[in-house]
């Protein structure tokens, strides 16, 4: 945590002569001591190395002092590179009378905001009135340090909005700067890093992630990515509403109970804009806060959550059930519930893939939204998730296009979307359409819309194209354990049965569970389960009701 003394402005002094420093840091604290932080350094260097940690820690400067006459670097050229990192702070310089030229040049040459004459004393006279001035002058232009994460990157960078959507996803606060903007350039030049590196995470602490993975930038962040134990009475595999769901009951019935999500809670649900239909939210609910209330409510049962672990395999070992991750790690337990949902199918029209993160996005991509205000904004799909990001873009955009292959919305729609979205003016929906081609430079810039029925194709200008065009289950890695449809979907419980005979292998003495898949223990939950039916309501009852079959397998 950081503490009080830490997030006071701070005013440094920098000379090289040690009694002279300590000497002005004694007049400094006398005054200003319980208000700022008093500072000093005995060189240029070090005190642009402090610098760049005030400026990583997004902690204010409020007054730089410097010796005009300092070896290997002087006042002024110390205070032009200082201004790089902390533009706004007050600038003074220290000089002996025979400098007096140099100093009036110095006020052309970086802005000078004052020049001193040593010695000051007495303080009262020389010295307080001059600081006093810049204080009251620095104060009524504050410019506000941040403190949260920061995120400098490119615009049109994928790994740039994968790492801003990582964080959004997982309720963590963060700011966003452009590498190529004065902000952005400042935090690089502090953090020492190559703006063809981007991105580049500089967490509350101060420290900076060139290019971090998704698990280095977890670590950092303050999300949990390893278990504290070995063996558990469950782990659930997705942290979608259904794997949330099972969390909550399982933990909040007694089970040791760990949640390992690859990505970030909430699953698609959580990128859903506004819920609407969930039951006891009259007024609807966003995925995001859905997801984090649930995540939540787990953590105070006392089930673990951990996060950007991918599950590779599913090994059975006698009664233990063992989850092995890409790392090389592994969990054991004496159950499994898996609930890893799915994911959207990749686009086949051609550049679709060249444009990912940079102008195309597979879901909302909440960060993003901001980007699209008084601008054409496309989406492709006709399910919920699809309405649910039209009539929250709508708000901002100067058009949303509905973009849909089928001849109305009704057929894959809720009916209180399809209502919704014939009232507002600004959502255009086009029935037996779809995208075939997608152009530009650096970033999306042009589509290709085809009408299905005439064959007609026709170029639209577009910056953002959003694609909800359906879903697949990610089940490769039960391959060989459990049994899954020709679509990749989990069988579980009486679509096991052929002609009333239990699965080859199984055997108890009684047939699976409802949501137990053909390895005993092995339960599902959620759209990944073969039929489901596709809805956040029916996957949090699925995971609950899968911790129900749970205590039955245990006991």
């Amino acid at each position: 945590m950081t503490s009080p003394a830490a997030t006071k402005p701070a005013i440094l002094s920098v000379d090289d002569d040690p009694g002279v420093s300590r000497a002005v840091v004694r007049d400094l604290r006398r005054r200003y001591g319980a208000d700022y932080r008093i500072l000093r350094a005995e060189s240029g260097a070090q005190a642009l190395d402090a610098l760049r940690e005030m400026k990583l820690r997004g902690q204010p400067v409020a007054v730089l002092i410097a010796d005009y006459r300092m070896p290997g670097m002087d006042g002024i050229e110390f205070l032009e590179q200082a201004m790089d990192l902390h533009p706004y702070a007050r600038r003074v310089l220290l000089t002996a009378y025979a400098d007096t030229n140099a100093a009036i040049d110095a006020i052309n040459v970086i802005d000078l905001d004052h020049y001193l004459l040593k010695p000051w004393d007495p303080p009262e006279e020389k010295l307080y009135p001059v600081l006093d001035g810049l204080l009251d002058a620095w104060r009524s232009s504050e410019h506000r340090p941040i403190t949260e994460t920061k995120v400098v990157g490119n615009r049109w960078s994928p790994r740039s909005s994968e790492v801003r959507e990582f964080l959004a996803r997982n309720q963590l606060p963060y700011r966003w700067y452009l590498a190529d903007e004065p902000e952005g350039a400042r935090l690089l030049e502090a953090a020492g890093a190559d703006p063809e590196r981007c991105p580049v995470v500089i967490t509350a602490a101060g420290e900076a992630l060139v290019q971090p993975s998704d698990s280095l930038l977890a670590e950092n962040v303050g999300l949990t990515v390893n278990a504290t134990g070995d063996f558990y009475d469950l782990i659930v595999v997705g942290g979608g509403p259904a794997g949330l769901g099972a969390a909550v009951y399982g933990a909040s019935e007694g089970l040791r109970t760990v949640l390992v999500e690859r990505t970030a809670t909430g699953g698609q649900a959580g990128q859903s804009s506004r819920i609407e239909n969930y039951l006891g939210f009259p007024d609807g609910v966003s995925g995001g806060q859905l997801a984090d209330r649930a995540r939540r409510q787990a953590a105070k049962f006392g089930a673990e959550v951990i996060t950007t672990r991918e599950v590779v395999g599913l090994e059975i070992n006698g009664s233990a059930r063992t989850v092995r991750f890409a790392d090389g790690g592994r969990l054991c337990a004496h159950t499994v519930i898996i609930a890893t949902g799915v994911d959207y199918r990749r686009h086949p029209a051609r550049g679709v893939d060249d444009f990912t993160g940079r102008g195309v996005y597979y879901g909302s991509a909440m960060t993003e939204a901001a980007e699209c205000a008084d601008r054409d904004v496309y989406i492709v799909g006709g399910a919920n998730s699809a309405g649910q990001a039209a009539v929250f873009l709508s708000r901002n955009a100067k058009t949303v296009h509905l973009v849909v292959r089928s001849d109305s919305l009704d057929n894959s729609m809720s009916h209180y979307l399809v209502q919704q979205i014939a009232q507002i003016p600004n959502i255009q929906v086009h029935t037996n359409t779809e995208v075939t081609a997608a152009d530009g430079d650096d970033h999306l810039q042009q589509i290709v819309l085809r009408d299905n029925v005439t064959g007609v194709e026709e170029k639209a200008e577009a910056e953002r194209l959003f694609l909800f065009i359906g879903a697949a289950p990610q089940t490769d890695w039960l391959d060989g354990v459990v049994k899954r449809d020709e679509a990749g979907y989990v069988l579980a419980g009486p679509d096991l049965l052929v002609d009333g005979a239990r699965p080859a292998g199984w055997e108890l003495p009684r047939p699976p569970h409802h949501l137990e898949t053909n390895v005993p223990g092995v339960f599902v939950a959620g759209d990944v389960h073969a039929d489901s039916a596709k809805r956040v309501a029916s996957a949090v009852g699925e995971g609950a009701m899968a911790v129900m079959l749970v205590h039955r397998y245990l006991a």
